[in-house]
């Protein structure tokens, strides 16, 4: 019975010692947002660049990604969507720094960016109340049981964030501050 138990043992250590974490990175921020990805709105002079994400280790059954930004102190009593991008092909693990503006086409083809809070869509950088503490801007990546999330342009953030809860089959997340 010893050497029975002892052989679940070794299995499972070797099964979690070779098991990965989705995990999310970025090669553009740190553990504060940069004037560069800052906005150029609401009193901001900043660049307003999305920054590079990068992810691995998404589970194997993965039909496609989505990535968000939230800002869960934004002063409104409900947060505020920066950036939701959906519909992102399963072979592709990277945005681009830029990705965001969508006017340009180095989003991924096939992505869909919905409007942000401001009413756009497209990637809004980060630009907090005067003299408030710093803000937390939680950027999540979402490995998605579905090819296609089914929202639109014009989905709100809170609906496509319901969404992609319900269809979620692992996510990760950064926390980057930014204050001012």
């Amino acid at each position: 019975m010893k050497s029975l138990f002892s052989f679940f043992i070794s299995v499972l250590i070797t099964h979690s010692a070779f098991s990965q974490t989705f995990t999310l990175k970025s090669n553009s921020l740190g553990g504060q947002f940069t004037n560069e990805f800052t906005a150029n709105a609401f009193g901001c002079n900043g660049g307003n660049n999305s920054p590079q994400l990068s992810w691995a280790n998404a589970p194997a059954d993965t039909k496609s990604f989505a990535i968000t930004m939230y800002d869960p102190d934004a002063p409104t009593g409900s947060g505020f969507w920066h950036w939701v991008v959906v519909n992102i092909p399963p072979t592709v693990n990277e945005l681009k720094q830029s990705a965001g503006d969508a006017k340009t086409s180095i989003a991924p083809a096939g992505s869909l960016q919905s409007n942000n809070d401001a009413g756009f869509s497209g990637y809004l950088g980060p630009c907090p109340p005067e003299h408030d503490a710093a803000h937390r801007y939680i950027i999540t990546v979402y490995a998605l049981k579905t090819n296609k999330l089914g929202t639109t342009a014009t989905s709100s953030g809170a609906l496509t964030g319901f969404m992609l809860n319900q269809n979620a089959l692992a996510k990760a997340s950064l926390i980057v501050y930014c204050n001012r």
